[in-house]
This record gives structure tokens, C-alpha cells and sequence, in this order.
């Protein structure tokens, strides 16, 4: 099944927030901002949007830097049976999919977004990042 949310680019955003004032006032926007002097390319903007002001204000969308995300970390995986499930104890060992040195998995809400391997910092485990997942890997986990 077909997703129905519409997709929106940081242009359409743009768009909404210029057209409603009232909407970019309640979202703590700060007004029209000047483009620094040679920022304008085609229409103005850079491929990720306008640059930010360098005249610190902030950027309508910043307050989206700030919501929290879900970031695990997948050594592997395996499936059982309940049967075998509900045999294990202190003590026993569930086997994996992946091979000792492979990456491990990254998800950020549940999304692949990167590979790592584990480290180790102050006593405490930790991902070193080797390899972000590219946009095209992305959409085919998508499907």
C-alpha cells in the first residue's frame, strides 16, 4: 500500500511558512532574513536549502535539531522456536547471523543509517561509524 503523506522539500516548507505568517510566528520564526552577498545560485538557494543568517537569527526549521531520535545498534540476529526460547538460562549462548569483525548495524528509528564497529570508551561500549548508508541504500530499505 501506497504511502498517502505527501512528501514536502525544504522549498514547499519555505513556501508554507512565507505564505502564513501566523504559522512561522508561532513556530518562533524571526522574519524575513538577507542572504549573505553570493550565496544566490539558481533561485538563491544551496541544494540543502537557503544558507543559514549570519546575522544570529535562527532558521525557522532549528527547532527540529532538538527532537530526540532513537539511535540502536544491531550485533545481530537469529530466529527460535519458544520451545528453545524458553529453555535458555544463565549461562547459555544464542548464536548470531553475523561473523566475529563484521559492522554492526545502525538504525536511527528503526531506519539502517550507518555501520560501525565497537569500541570501547571509559569502561563504556561504543560505535565507531565506517560507513553512513547511502540515499540510494536507504529508499531500497524502504520497499
Amino acid at each position: 500500500m501506497a504511502d498517502d503523506k505527501p512528501n514536502l522539500t525544504q522549498s514547499d516548507l519555505d513556501r508554507l511558512m512565507r505564505d502564513d505568517p501566523g504559522l512561522a510566528q508561532d513556530w518562533g520564526d524571526p522574519g524575513p532574513t538577507q542572504l549573505p552577498s553570493g550565496a544566490e545560485g539558481s533561485g538563491g538557494e544551496t541544494p540543502f536549502g537557503p544558507p543559514p543568517p549570519t546575522d544570529g537569527t535562527a532558521r525557522p526549521l532549528d527547532f527540529i535539531l532538538d527532537i530526540p531520535l532513537e539511535i540502536s545498534v544491531e550485533l545481530g540476529r537469529t530466529r527460535m522456536i519458544i520451545n528453545d526460547l524458553l529453555q535458555l538460562g544463565q549461562g547459555s549462548v544464542i548464536e548470531l547471523s553475523k561473523l566475529a569483525g563484521e559492522p554492526l548495524e545502525i538504525y536511527v528509528n528503526g531506519k539502517l543509517v550507518a555501520r560501525g564497529e565497537v569500541v570501547v570508551v571509559n569502561e563504556k561500549f561504543g560505535v565507531r561509524v565506517t560507513d553512513i548508508v547511502s540515499p540510494m541504500e536507504r529508499v531500497k530499505s524502504l520497499s
